[in-house]
């Protein structure tokens, strides 16, 4: 099946129905969700960067049953192994008493993984995630084991609480396709989550797509044309985090440290594919450009010092690149 007029009507349909059954156990965080799913449908992982109690937690067991994919949790603690995230090899006797070793799989064996505040584990354990993250496999001694797709890695971490944590080295803060900052909710917001909480208010989600279909839409949507000029711009955006780019914006050169990686660059593209299917676009716009650039690029440029002595923030500099290479 090749993408045309039919296949993106009924794929739109599809994403609404999706989106809307999310919404019946998900309060506001409508951006956070359209991202997500961007994520989902591209093939990435995201990095959920917000204070404890926002729901990150309830949006993916939302999304295991909106989907009616398999879900685990990992509880990332300093005392975590690598060996509790990936399994290990255990030994075991057979009937006439002779051992053998047998492999225990690890939760990291699902569709969906959550990785519960990833920044509280040690680098050690942290990195036991990157092979999964990236090859979708996991290597244990000398045997690889494929993961089922699809595959999905979705980490929470906590800004506020430095205490006891290790920061993401810049290798597995490149393999997360998204960084999404939840917000805190509004007035209204918060009476809504109220009601669905405390007043029993909450209703049974229905399954609104599988995996098999997930897979089918991810072909499709790889062929949403994307026009030269747009993919131009998109390149001339990740070239722009770099300070020595000869087209590097004033905030670039004076802030940034360190700029996005290629990695970036196919983030950009690839989502934009799909932001433009959601917003019932068969063509890729600049808009798109714009509004995938945020989420992917917030977590693969690192500043100086001299940025945070004045307040600069990754928006400040994203926002100002964007509409430097417009011109």
């Amino acid at each position: 099946m090749s993408i045309n007029e039919e296949s993106v009507k009924s794929i739109i349909e599809k994403i609404e129905k999706v989106e809307n059954e999310i919404g019946k156990a998900i309060i506001g965080q409508k951006d956070i969700v359209r991202q997500v799913l961007i994520a989902i449908f591209t093939g990435g992982n995201v990095l959920l960067e917000g204070s404890p109690g926002l729901g990150k937690t309830q949006l993916v067991k939302t999304l295991s049953k909106v989907l009616d994919l398999p879900f685990s949790r990992i509880q990332f603690t300093p005392d975590l192994m690598p060996a509790d995230v990936v399994g290990t090899n255990i030994i075991i006797k057979d009937s006439k008493g002779n051992s053998a070793f047998q492999f225990q799989k690890g939760p990291i064996f699902s569709n969906l993984v959550l990785a519960d505040e990833i920044n509280r584990a040690t680098p050690k354990t942290q990195s036991a995630l990157l092979e999964a993250m990236q090859e979708h496999t996991v290597t244990v001694g000398s045997s690889t084991y494929t993961l089922s797709e699809p595959f999905m890695v979705l980490a929470t971490q906590n800004p506020i609480e430095n205490e006891g944590t290790y920061p993401l080295p810049e290798a597995q803060l490149d393999r997360f396709l998204f960084k999404l900052n939840v917000p805190f909710p509004n007035l209204e917001e918060l009476k809504s989550i109220i009601g669905v909480t405390i007043n029993n208010e909450a209703q049974e989600l229905g399954k609104m797509m599988d995996g098999e279909e997930i897979l089918e839409v991810r072909k499709l949507l790889k062929e949403v044309p994307i026009s030269k000029a747009v993919e131009e711009y998109a390149l001339k955006v990740i070239l722009s985090t770099h300070p020595d780019y000869e087209n590097s914006p004033e905030i670039s050169k004076k802030y940034i440290r360190y700029g996005a990686s290629p990695r970036a660059a196919q983030a950009i593209i690839s989502t934009s594919r799909v932001r433009a299917i959601m917003e019932g676009r068969f063509n890729v716009s600049f808009e798109d450009i714009k509004y995938v650039a945020y989420p992917a690029l917030r977590h693969r440029f690192f500043m100086n010092f001299d940025a945070v002595a004045d307040g600069i923030t990754a928006e400040d500099i994203i926002s100002e690149i964007l509409e430097s290479q417009l011109k």
